[in-house]
């Protein structure tokens, strides 16, 4: 159950977390409590699962990474078996089953083209999966969406 310092604190989080040295003790002095009561908070609900992640969204592309979706088509039995493969690159931002005979779709980060084969090639070779696409990005759209609990 959310208190409304917690929903107030998730409205913080979401849409103005601080880009600052002690981004904790600034939202703590917006919402009237103790750095430590932040930093706890956060804990909770991230071990709760209320919060999945917590950090900065940035435009991989203006910084020189290069990204693709991914879509395997992997046998039912094997799902959870090559999604843990999958998850274990820190380059993999996403990944999510499909209704489709190309089940398991995730995206791909890496600083260049050659890292971005790289991992998908390691993949490949860990799980075995031949039958696959690769689906860069033509155009981007980016939807923000933001909860307002308060």
């Amino acid at each position: 159950m959310l208190d409304d310092l917690d929903k107030r604190l998730l409205n913080l989080v979401q849409t103005r977390l601080p880009v600052a040295p002690e981004p904790y003790r600034e939202l703590a002095r917006e919402l009237g409590i103790a750095e430590e009561e932040v930093i706890a908070r956060l804990r909770r609900l991230i071990e709760k699962r209320v919060i999945r992640r917590l950090g900065a969204i940035f435009d991989s592309r203006k910084v020189g990474y290069k990204g693709t979706l991914c879509a395997f088509k992997v046998p039912p039995e094997r799902i959870a078996e090559v999604a843990a493969e999958v998850n274990r690159h820190p380059g993999v931002t996403h990944n999510y089953l499909r209704d489709h005979e190309y089940n398991m779709w995730f995206t791909v980060l890496a600083g260049s083209e050659a890292g971005l084969n790289k991992i998908v090639e390691e993949i490949k070779e860990r799980t075995g999966i031949n039958e696959y696409l690769l689906l860069p990005a033509i155009n981007i759209f980016k939807i923000r969406v933001n909860f307002d609990l308060a």
